[in-house]
């Protein structure tokens, strides 16, 4: 558990690799979702780490845990994928990971209804990833054209990415921090494929929709 952060992330930087250096995409032997590892993801508490080991290792467990979040805090994504478990008694499920409900009658008062996928799995892309990715499967497959921020973001706009949990997922560290937004592998595909159908005129045809969109 301590360590999966940076085996994911070096999962994912090993794939964007064997396409820079050897042109091999490895997703068309191995599906993009057997690229992520599924295991049993949880919040590592400290008391569990001592009572399950002797003290030494434990205490090493403990360390590493936190240096490890510490890094993943000043450096990005390809570094270490962070993985965060948020729980909150409050009406907003946009903030949690999973939905609890309590119940009187219950052996325990809170008991888990709905389980979430861990977003930072099936989200793994943030805004500068995507484009790469996206780029980098153009280019691949010789189509002349590239994405960047302004054009990613229209394409978010147009198809209002942001409000489908099936393509995107809002991150918020507090409610006074600004949200932060990360994409699935569903919505790179939906941007590469419309690209794909007229890669010369897409980007103007988008324009003209969003200025009639402002005008209803």
């Amino acid at each position: 558990m301590v360590y999966i952060p940076l085996f994911q992330s070096c999962v994912i930087n090993f794939s964007e690799k064997l396409m820079d250096f050897h042109n091999y995409d490895i997703t068309e032997d191995i599906p993009q979702n057997f690229l992520t590892l599924n295991v049993s993801m949880r919040a590592i508490e400290n008391t569990t780490i001592i009572a399950k080991y002797p003290e030494e290792i434990a205490n090493k467990l403990i360390e590493k845990n936190e240096e490890i979040n510490q890094l993943s805090n000043i450096q990005n994504e390809k570094f270490a994928i962070k993985i965060e478990h948020h729980h909150y008694l409050v009406k907003d499920k946009a903030k949690a990971t999973s939905f609890v409900k309590i119940d009187n009658n219950a052996e325990s008062t809170v008991k888990i209804i709905k389980d979430l996928k861990d977003p930072n799995k099936t989200h793994p892309y943030n805004a500068k990833r995507a484009i790469e990715s996206i780029n980098k499967k153009l280019k691949r497959e010789g189509y002349m054209f590239e994405l960047n921020m302004h054009s990613f973001l229209m394409f978010v706009d147009y198809y209002n990415l942001k409000a489908n949990d099936k393509f995107c997922f809002r991150f918020e560290a507090s409610e006074k921090a600004t949200p932060s937004y990360k994409y699935s592998q569903q919505a790179l595909e939906l941007i590469f494929s419309e690209i794909k159908k007229d890669p010369e005129n897409i980007i103007q045809n988008l324009k003209n929709q969003i200025k009639k969109i402002k005008k209803r």
